[in-house]
């Protein structure tokens, strides 16, 4: 089974600098948090806040590629957890699935407007309650980054 989830956004984890996207299941209290590299890290904010660079990302070239061979992006699934490592596929038009970086994966879901899901199983591996959130997602996020570090997620 799948849960719809949603981009939060995407965070610098102090101290060790390292990029982090936080996806939340659309309706729960559950979140994901996907360590990622810098370059994807960029990518998934700029499709978030719209932003075009000069010339196309790595992302932006991989759509308009699909989207020219009729190759449309259907969804995005988040899949699995293993020895750290998360896993997800995108699945295009004509029931195609390709194995993918969930980095990539959800950049790439942002450009094509297409959903974002993640496993139930993902959710109870490495889902991470947050009840009783206050408004303001920003400070949701730093107190989210200040109870974890990326061993939790070690398997």
């Amino acid at each position: 089974m799948s849960i719809p989830v949603e981009v939060v956004g995407v965070r610098i984890e102090m101290p060790s600098n390292q990029p982090i996207v936080l996806l939340k299941e659309v309706d729960g209290i559950r979140y994901l948090p996907i360590w990622v590299g810098s370059v994807e890290a960029s990518a998934i904010a700029f499709a978030q806040q719209n932003l075009e660079p000069s010339r196309p990302l790595t992302h932006d070239l991989f759509n308009s590629v699909l989207q020219i061979l009729n190759a449309k992006v259907e969804s995005v699934e988040i899949t699995d957890l293993r020895d750290g490592v998360f896993f997800a596929e995108l699945h295009l038009h004509g029931g195609v699935t390709i194995s993918a970086r969930p980095s990539d994966s959800i950049a790439l879901a942002l450009r094509a407007s297409a959903p974002i899901t993640a496993s139930a199983e993902l959710f109870t591996k490495a889902g991470i309650e947050i009840p009783d959130q206050a408004d303001d997602e920003v400070e949701k996020f730093r107190e989210f980054l200040d109870q974890i570090n990326p061993d939790d997620f070690a398997g």
